[in-house]
């Protein structure tokens, strides 16, 4: 506590104090979302596995146009980037060694995250549990690591689509959205791997207005929040209502083209919508949190914010395995009221193992944001990522090996009896990335060897 306090008392008048509140709603969003969503239903073994409730309930889909909270991550995601990005800068540094620094803060929980799974699938492949269902408690458990793949890519690209905006500004976003349309026909066309473009132009055009957020293109006046909002939601019901895009913007089975990935139109137009509302209440917002406690309990949020992302879905297994070994594991139908009533004390028992997780495993985040380089940073001007070096080259190929291992886990089949719970090759391929750029960051003498 009096760390947090310390921080507290250190927060410069200059931040944008409203982005780091939103990083934080968010990802309760997201947690009690995955939460609240879960259904828990039996194998054809009588085993306990689960599906997401919201394909029984169309009447929610609406509602995922507010608890889609992935496009308010990279706004606020592109916000904080171009922030650290250009005080890293003025530190005389550049953009192959900032994405170096920046790789410490999400690669090393990650990693901590995928072997625990690994080791605990090993445990329980000893104990003669059927790899398959060994395979899918992992998968559960890694849910969240879709979202960081995708995010990874836009922080690798950064430091190129920063200098874009700084010469092009808002246009670069008009390309992109265009990118997505032309994605979208092609998907709606032919089949649904025609507009795999989606996942790095669309989520690029979201990270893209935290850049204008910052360095003030997007002014907080009405003038600017009022037609983005309702813009954006005239767009969105034309495109889903009228138009051929699904109203749920998380995926659910049998969508055809699902929303959220790779990000539609429809997706863009719902983002836009949300900018707008967050625009409107930004001002009161920030005057709130000028005050001490709600700047603090911001502040606590956020210092283990990305372990309770990593770990929410991994409470679900954990207390899903107790309940169901101690004879105690209700499986009511969706939407009857027995399931209605479970969610109260769901919510709460999860919350009691998800706390218990983030006091285990929280202090490597708080060591992961205390991270420094030792070596300083290079003299002189920034060198563009546009005359790439060793180091810029070897730098993207370890971010490349790090998503390739995310996404491998989540392409892969549920069931597949993987020794570790997770595609081996997947897995190697995320370390020995992971492990390179601990390497780039760490050795005072890998700038010499790598040209930085």
């Amino acid at each position: 506590m009096r760390a947090l306090r310390e921080s507290v008392d250190r927060t410069p008048p200059s931040r944008e104090r409203y982005v780091d509140l939103l990083r934080a709603l968010a990802i309760w969003a997201v947690v009690l979302g995955h939460w609240l969503v879960s259904a828990i239903i039996e194998d054809q073994q009588g085993r306990p596995t689960g599906r997401s409730a919201l394909e029984s309930l169309p009447w929610a889909y609406p509602i995922t146009w507010i608890v889609q909270v992935m496009p308010v991550f990279f706004i606020i995601g592109g916000y904080a980037n171009a922030a650290s990005l250009t005080a890293h800068r003025n530190r005389g540094g550049d953009g192959v060694s900032w994405l170096q620094d920046r790789s410490a803060r999400l690669v090393r929980p990650t990693t901590v995250l995928l072997t625990v799974l690994a080791a605990g699938a090993v445990v329980a492949r000893v104990l003669r549990v059927d790899p398959e269902y060994v395979r899918m408690a992992v998968w559960v458990a890694s849910i969240p690591l879709w979202f960081l793949a995708a995010y990874l890519v836009v922080v690798a690209a950064a430091p190129l689509m920063v200098r874009l905006h700084q010469r092009f500004g808002l246009r670069v976003i008009g390309v992109l959205v265009v990118l997505v349309a032309l994605g979208d026909v092609a998907r709606l066309l032919g089949p649904e791997l025609a507009g795999a473009g989606n996942f790095l132009f669309g989520w690029l055009a979201i990270h893209q207005v935290g850049f204008a957020w910052r360095d003030g293109r997007l002014p907080f006046t009405p003038r600017t929040w009022v037609p983005l909002m309702l813009g954006g939601l005239t767009a969105a019901l034309l495109l889903t209502v009228v138009g051929p895009y699904s109203i749920s913007m998380i995926d659910v089975g049998g969508q055809h083209p699902r929303n959220a990935s790779p990000p539609t139109l429809a997706l863009l137009a719902v983002a836009t919508f949300q900018l707008g509302l967050l625009m409107a209440v930004r001002d009161p917002a920030e005057r709130w949190l000028r005050r001490r406690r709600p700047w603090l309990a911001v502040v606590a949020v956020n210092s283990v914010v990305f372990t309770i992302f990593l770990w929410h879905m991994s409470a679900v297994v954990l207390l899903v395995g107790l309940l169901d070994t101690l004879g105690l594991l209700p499986k009511p139908a969706v939407a009857t009221t027995e399931w209605w009533l479970w969610r109260l004390p769901w919510l709460l028992l999860l919350a009691v193992v998800l706390i218990g997780l983030v006091a285990l495993f929280g202090p490597i985040e708080a060591r992961s944001r205390r991270i420094r380089r030792r070596r300083p940073p290079p003299a002189g001007p920034s060198r563009p990522l546009t005359r790439p070096t060793l180091g810029a080259v070897v730098t993207v190929a370890a971010y490349a090996a790090v998503v390739a291992g995310l996404v491998s886990n989540t392409v892969a089949l549920r069931t597949s009896p993987y020794l570790l719970g997770l595609p081996t090759a997947g897995l190697a391929a995320y370390l020995a990335g992971a492990a390179l750029l601990r390497l780039l960051r760490t050795l005072p003498a890998a700038g010499r060897v790598f040209g930085d």
